[in-house]
């Protein structure tokens, strides 16, 4: 089948599209989540927004015989606005599993049957990616509902993302010790980016 001919061309679209959109609703979202004095939560958000960025270019190079040319396509996005954070990582999770269980799947069985099969690899991989971002929004929403983003049952280890201070305890103090931020920087450590091995 011929490139230009082919659903896979418009499917390649759609996905530019909506990770581009996806990757501006998270930059939204983790505003509003600082608003909230939440910069972990942000921090997640503006770090799913950057991956999004680049699945984006993953799909755009993928149309590269395409430059020059336009491509119309259907769609339809969601209006993640609210001043809730925990909606907004529900929202989030629900719309990467459903990238997850529905659309890159159907999109990498389309460039497959089209005789596509690096664009089906790369839509393959990224419904992974995105189930994984899905996971990682819910285990945010968790805690934030459950009201142990900041609090334990056990004493834990906790690290203040602007400087690093690691604290002990049940529960973060009100502002970080060493720097002096509030606790929305806090995390768990096994939580924070690049300290596995400590947790």
């Amino acid at each position: 089948m011929k490139f230009e001919e082919s659903v896979t061309r418009e499917n390649l679209m759609r996905a530019f599209a909506g990770e581009s959109q996806a990757r501006n609703r998270y930059n939204i979202a983790a505003a509003t989540a600082r608003e909230n004095n939440l910069f972990v939560v942000s921090a997640v958000f503006a770090f799913t927004a950057d991956q999004e960025k680049e699945h984006a270019a993953i799909f755009y190079n993928h149309l590269r015989d395409s430059a020059g040319s336009n491509i119309s396509i259907d769609g339809s996005y969601p209006v993640d606005l609210n001043k809730d954070v925990a909606k907004l990582l529900r929202s989030a999770q629900h719309n990467e599993y459903e990238e997850h269980d529905d659309v890159y799947l159907h999109f990498a069985e389309k460039a497959k049957e089209e005789g596509f099969s690096k664009i089906a690899f790369s839509f393959d991989q990224i419904a992974k990616i995105e189930k994984t971002h899905g996971d990682r929004f819910g285990m945010f929403a968790d805690l934030l509902e459950q009201d142990k983003l900041f609090a334990a049952d056990v004493d834990t280890a906790w690290m203040c993302l602007e400087c690093g201070h690691i604290y002990y305890g049940k529960s973060v103090p009100a502002s970080c010790p060493v720097c002096q931020h509030s606790r929305g920087y806090f995390v768990r450590l096994e939580l924070a980016p690049y300290t596995g091995i400590l947790a």
